[in-house]
């Protein structure tokens, strides 16, 4: 199985993800799924000759691309001509739209590759593979299909974890073609809120919220945390299989959101007399006044009297 992985704009976090992996690790990973990785800017010794070489023959089809990852947001600026991020005389915008022809399956490493992230905020005319934040589109178009017949995979994260990455490969080592959501996610993965697994749940269900950092309450009516409003697996595969953002008191950004990063300031919760803008995923706003009000009353002394953690 060839595997070619392809940095773009902003790319980098995704592979140092990658390489946490540690069971398997990486070396392991492909070696047990018979994994032949042609190119990858951090594992990979060629010259700058035999690179060009191993690009031309994925191009012209005299090499299988079974696999082909992208990392970073596509670039397609200036005049859609991609002359903003090269590869040699190659825009990466004209490698991306020829490998993904030829490619058995496309895999969007990453929040930018997957949905633009921070390059649709710029002035460089970028996005990501096959959507621009939630819209379907980016450089492949909404109709895109790979040779497996699928559409690009999409891995999101700031960066994304490397158990989601390997639990991928493997499965389409495998022959399995995993399950998709809307924003074409693994559901396996992307099927449940970062909200679920955290912590400090229970506080979130009686209004227990902090104004400040360092206690143990819940962080979203104040802070900012988007983790009852964002899809993704960090509480089911803790970063260092140790924890993650909300378990150690930091509020969810929201990076495995098709429109990551928000326009508003991180930490803050916008509001209007005293109420969040955004409400957690699938509740109303009139059941929201409703229960969290009834809920912060009845709140149980052991959460109000809570030691502050430093």
């Amino acid at each position: 199985m060839n595997l070619y992985w392809l940095q773009c704009g902003a790319g980098g976090g995704d592979s140092m993800s990658m390489l946490n992996m540690d069971s398997p690790e990486l070396t392991e990973l492909c070696h047990e799924i018979g994994m032949n990785i042609l190119w990858h800017p951090s594992l990979s010794n060629h010259s700058a000759t035999e690179h060009e070489q191993i690009l031309e023959d994925l191009l012209s089809g005299k090499q299988v691309l079974d696999i082909f990852c992208v990392e970073g947001f596509v670039i397609a600026g200036p005049d859609g001509q991609g002359g903003y991020d090269l590869l040699g005389a190659r825009s990466k915008l004209g490698i991306v739209q020829q490998l993904a022809a030829r490619a058995r399956v496309v895999i969007a490493v990453g929040t930018c590759a997957a949905f633009g992230g921070i390059g649709n905020i710029g002035a460089i005319d970028a996005g990501g593979l096959q959507f621009v934040g939630d819209e379907p589109g980016g450089v492949l178009g909404a109709d895109y299909r790979s040779g497996s017949g699928l559409p690009v995979l999409n891995l999101p994260g700031c960066p994304t974890h490397y158990g989601v990455l390997a639990d991928t490969l493997m499965g389409l080592a495998d022959g399995q073609l995993p399950e998709l959501d809307p924003q074409q996610s693994p559901r396996q993965w992307f099927d449940m809120l970062v909200h679920q697994g955290c912590l400090r749940n229970e506080y979130h269900e009686f209004r227990v919220e902090e104004r400040e950092f360092g206690d143990r309450g819940c962080l979203f009516f104040y802070r900012g945390c988007r983790g009852p409003l964002t899809s993704g697996p960090c509480n089911k595969l803790l970063w260092n299989r140790r924890s993650s953002k909300t378990n150690v008191g930091v509020p969810c950004v929201g990076c495995t959101s098709p429109n990551f990063p928000q326009q508003h300031p991180f930490f803050q919760t916008p509001n209007i007399a005293d109420v969040p803008l955004e409400l957690p995923a699938g509740v109303d706003r009139a059941h929201y006044l409703a229960y969290k009000g009834m809920a912060a009353a009845s709140a149980p002394e052991r959460l109000k009297k809570r030691k502050n953690l430093v």
